[in-house]
């Protein structure tokens, strides 16, 4: 076995070592002698003061995703006009590599059934992206279409369809609280959304058939609460005290077959009556996603079983 060993001192005057890395040599303060030439840089190709820059300039990419067809692992050609020298590189060699780079993307997606994965994955990812859902929802929606598409032949289906189930279910599993109908919406399918919903919800079912029901914690009543709450920028009193409500209304079964966003709606709306804040039944109605007279009905269900009370504790100003 061949051992190199590393000059840690010059070896004519005994001084520390300097790293040229401009022209890659490693030479003596001193005297100037140069010891080793040609040392690797593993640092960015330049220097960069924002973050998104510096991660263009990376040698190295990033982990490995279910998000992308290739698992993030492909190799991109960049557009450049000069060589690893810094020279600038003639007009031919220009043609050569723009010809290889576009040989190179097609490449990447060859057969229909990678195509298909790649149209699948772009629209999960874009749906992902408008409704501000994390990275652990994509990645669990990625891997759920991955695993459908080696058993169910998913070609002729609506994508972006099929991109809102596999996106409600990865929320399911994921504990996010989101409704199809929001989903279908985020995925570009505006138009003809009840339509589409019924569609999604079909290929949901076949979701579960497929791979089984979704292990998924049970969403209770307060992270519905908490969503109206943040999409309608309620005060936080109030939202504090609809989930105190809640909570003790729970033993009621008030929301025994009953949709729970307008159960949750009514408890807002009541915390907001209680503490004499101005929220409008029209707005926290389409954030719900119910009627103004569902609201309306569930709080007289909810007035009718129990008679609540606030106790408000009196402020003394300072003198």
């Amino acid at each position: 076995m061949n051992v190199t060993e590393l000059e840690t001192c010059c070896p004519e005057c005994k001084s520390s070592l300097v790293d040229d890395l401009s022209s890659g040599e490693r030479i003596c303060s001193m005297c100037g002698v140069v010891v080793m030439e040609q040392l690797a840089d593993y640092g960015p190709e330049s220097k960069s003061s924002s973050l998104e820059e510096r991660f263009k300039v990376t040698r190295a990419s990033g982990q490995t995703t279910y998000s992308q067809h290739d698992l993030g692992i492909t190799t991109e050609i960049a557009i450049s006009t000069k060589d690893f020298s810094g020279k600038t590189i003639n007009y031919q060699v220009a043609n050569q590599m723009h010809n290889l780079r576009k040989w190179q993307q097609r490449v990447r997606v060859s057969s229909p059934r990678e195509r298909r994965l790649a149209n699948v994955l772009s629209v999960i990812g874009t749906a992902c992206q408008n409704q501000s859902l994390s990275d652990n929802v994509l990645e669990t929606a990625s891997m759920i279409y991955r695993n459908l598409d080696n058993r169910v032949e998913v070609k002729g289906k609506s994508v972006a369809c099929i991109a809102a189930a596999v996106i409600y279910m990865a929320c399911k599993q994921c504990d996010v609280v989101r409704s199809l109908e929001e989903i279908c919406a985020g995925t570009g399918l505006a138009k003809d959304l009840k339509m589409k919903t019924k569609l999604a919800a079909k290929y949901y079912r076949t979701l579960v058939m497929e791979l089984g029901s979704v292990t998924a914690p049970v969403i209770t009543m307060d992270k519905y609460i908490s969503k109206i709450s943040n999409l309608t920028n309620t005060d936080v009193r109030v939202e504090r005290l609809a989930l105190e409500i809640a909570e003790k209304t729970k033993d009621m079964n008030v929301a025994d077959g009953k949709a729970p966003n307008g159960i949750a709606a009514a408890y807002l709306y009541i915390g907001s009556i209680l503490l004499g804040q101005n929220v409008l039944q029209r707005d926290v109605s389409s954030v719900a996603g119910v009627t103004e007279v569902t609201i309306r009905n569930r709080c007289k269900e909810i007035l009718s079983c129990y008679k609540l009370k606030l106790t408000l504790r009196p402020t003394f100003a300072k003198s």
